[in-house]
């Protein structure tokens, strides 16, 4: 169990980095009714990481992926095309992402934040105004919206489908794997619980060093998962 959660780990850490997610809560966490909005938009993320991460394995399942002596040649083809996608994600990071991060940080209200994430849904956009149901669709959207955080979803089923282990062990693990791929959202909502009127500075220190310093983390992050994908999936051939 403990090599398996530790193979999960650079996959957790892929969907701690995305920027983005830690970005938009503290929008929320600077809107009307921010507690209740903060909580509902942890729900949502979690929600996202839970059903992006079962469905890949409900279908990898229903393929009997484990079960097979020989992988099928389409399942080297789903490494490969991961691994294209996480490394197609790492150069949008790295090439473009600055400007819209920059943009992020500096914005002084949380529509403007928001604005700054165009392939969001227009009608998340008035976070100032948000309720709790929005803010749960917000945490969702930002999370499956993400075709960079939805890859580390299937290759997190993936690892768990391949691993060869019991399934209750394989429930253990991704019960870990979604509460540390939660933390980065869950820590700047437990700031607010905990601290409702000492969080603002913090947050806004915290927005801004995720905008200016974990571009680079973020990229070797993604590289690191797409040459494990590579490498799987040339074996398979």
């Amino acid at each position: 169990m403990t090599s398996l959660v530790l193979s999960l780990i650079p996959v957790a850490l892929g969907i701690i980095m995305s920027p983005l997610a830690v970005i938009a809560v503290v929008a929320v966490l600077f809107s009307q009714r921010a507690r209740a909005n903060s909580l509902a938009y942890l729900a949502g993320w979690v929600t996202g990481i839970v059903l992006a991460t079962g469905t890949a394995y409900a279908v990898l399942a229903a393929l009997h992926v484990q079960e097979r002596i020989d992988p099928p040649l389409w399942l080297s083809i789903l490494h490969l095309a991961l691994a294209a996608e996480l490394l197609i994600g790492a150069w949008y990071v790295y090439t473009r992402e600055r400007k819209r991060l920059r943009a992020m940080a500096l914005a002084r209200e949380p529509g403007e934040i928001v604005d700054a994430a165009p392939q969001l849904p227009k009608m998340l956009q008035s976070v100032e105004h948000f309720t709790a149901a929005r803010s749960f669709l917000l945490g969702f959207a930002v999370f499956v919206l993400n075709p960079i955080d939805v890859s580390c979803a299937i290759v997190a089923a993936l690892t768990l489908r391949l691993s060869g282990t019991p399934l209750s062990v394989q429930l253990g693990v991704a019960v870990v794997f979604v509460v540390i791929s939660a933390s980065s959202v869950a820590g700047p909502v437990g700031l607010l619980v905990m601290m409702p009127n000492r969080a603002a500075a913090p947050l806004r220190a915290l927005r801004q060093w995720i905008a200016t310093n974990t571009k680079l983390l973020n990229v070797g992050l993604l590289v690191l998962i797409a040459v494990m994908q590579l490498n799987k999936g040339i074996q398979g051939l």
